[in-house]
């Protein structure tokens, strides 16, 4: 997937079933020049999961336990 513009007037762009994300250094960790991956994927029923975290695979590890949470209600 590529990284895309997430947001349109801060509201999530991401179609259903899809993830989104990009990387950014917030503007506490501009010295240190540290990243971070905001992440937004949209489940089949259209609710939004959004999650920030170091690494891609760290927010994918987030929205896998909120479907097994989500599943298993």
């Amino acid at each position: 997937m590529e990284t895309t513009k997430k947001t349109v007037n801060g509201v999530s762009v991401c179609p259903t079933g899809e993830e989104r994300y990009e990387y950014f250094t917030p503007a506490f960790a501009r010295r240190t020049k540290k990243w971070f991956c905001q992440y937004d994927y949209r489940h089949t029923d259209g609710e939004l999961f959004s999650c920030v975290a170091p690494t891609l695979e760290e927010c994918r590890r987030k929205r896998d336990e909120w479907l097994n949470k989500k599943i298993n209600k």
